[in-house]
């Protein structure tokens, strides 16, 4: 029941207790005693009209004028003065004037979004001050994707963008669901058919192998009710290159591995305990591979992505509950591998490829 009520008080605050009880279908009485039962959850005002106590509020700014990429992204969600996920019911973003948000941060954006409101927390977008970014967001299909009870500031689209453009642009694949049941392969071969589009015929075969696996994998081993996505967009600038983002909310590459590790690999097993050791893992898993799931019978993780993106100048990022690995590749070699620890919580496992095409 309390779930119920939240719910219909967060959208129609204000009601009586008969007026709750008719609108979800219960006695009146039974409402009443569970809404004074409830002094921490629900509040009466003098003229018995009840409402939701006010949350505690994390409010996050992110800088304006300027393009927000992921690492920016990131240090915005540092700068708050708690961690989100624990004890917090509510968050408040807000998008200032030219605040212009690249695919990858807006890839976590999307999940953190979904992730905190699934958890019956509120949230709040505020584009007053940045209704470019906002008309952005519709059409790349970013609100779609959206949670329903995600409160948008001044106020939510009225008609989708993505849908009504979806296929317009040769530089764009708007946010498509991926099914946990199935992988998606009309989005598969849209995000190979743009990505030949704007680098070179020859890459096919590697960009549908890469784009299938990561896609396969989210519909494999996120083990989530919250859909996982993905988009592509390219980018101008001193180096054309095309930005792909593969996002799920599930348990993350080090939670589905580990508890097969024992199994399969046990002298790595033997030391899963150890500092960062996730950390490490992901970085083996994405640059020499030879780890998956199920052993080596099937699941065969990254490897084939990692074998066909050493064919490419690219960039792949990984981020994870609390960390996030960066590799580099130049000439079909590894250039750097950048980590940073102790994020802010992020479930599931964001992937963004960056494939420089000049």
């Amino acid at each position: 029941m309390q779930e119920v009520i939240k719910k219909l008080l967060k959208i129609s605050p204000g009601l009586k207790g008969k007026e709750i009880a008719k609108k979800l279908g219960y006695e009146k009485k039974q409402v009443n005693s569970f809404l004074y039962s409830n002094p921490d959850i629900f509040l009466r005002d003098d003229n018995f009209r009840w409402s939701l106590v006010p949350q505690p509020e994390i409010r996050i700014e992110f800088e304006e004028n300027t393009w927000m990429d992921c690492n920016s992204f990131e240090n915005s969600l540092l700068k708050a003065e708690t961690l989100l996920h624990e004890n917090n019911n509510a968050i408040y973003f807000v998008v200032p004037e030219n605040c212009k948000i690249l695919l990858d941060a807006a890839a976590r954006f999307l999940a953190l979004c979904n992730q905190f409101s699934n958890g019956g927390n509120t949230v709040t977008i505020d584009f007053s001050d940045c209704q470019t970014t906002l008309s952005y967001f519709n059409r790349i299909g970013f609100v779609d994707h959206l949670d329903k009870n995600v409160v948008i500031l001044p106020h939510r689209p009225s008609e989708s963008g993505a849908e009504k453009y979806r296929g317009n642009s040769d530089t764009v694949v708007e946010f498509g669901s991926l099914n946990p049941d199935e992988a998606d392969k009309e989005l598969i071969n849209q995000l190979t058919d743009r990505f030949v589009q704007q680098s070179d015929r020859k890459f096919e075969a590697a960009a549908f192998t890469v784009f299938s696996e990561l896609i396969d994998n989210v519909s494999e081993h996120s083990e989530t009710p919250i859909p996982g996505f993905a988009a592509l967009q390219k980018y101008g600038g001193k180096r054309d290159h095309i930005q792909t983002v593969v996002s799920d909310s599930g348990l993350g590459i080090a939670a589905t591995l580990v508890p097969s590790l024992q199994t399969h690999y046990p002298d790595i097993y033997k030391i899963h305990n150890s500092k960062d050791f996730n950390v490490q893992l992901v970085i083996d898993l994405l640059t020499k591979g030879g780890i998956s799931r199920f052993g080596s019978g099937r699941g065969l993780g990254f490897k084939s992505s990692r074998e066909q993106t050493i064919k490419f100048d690219a960039r792949l990022s990984v981020r994870q509950e609390n960390f996030s690995v960066c590799i580099e590749y130049i000439n079909g070699e590894i250039e750097e591998i950048t980590k940073k620890t102790n994020l802010q919580t992020i479930y599931g496992t964001h992937l963004c490829f960056d494939f420089f095409v000049d």
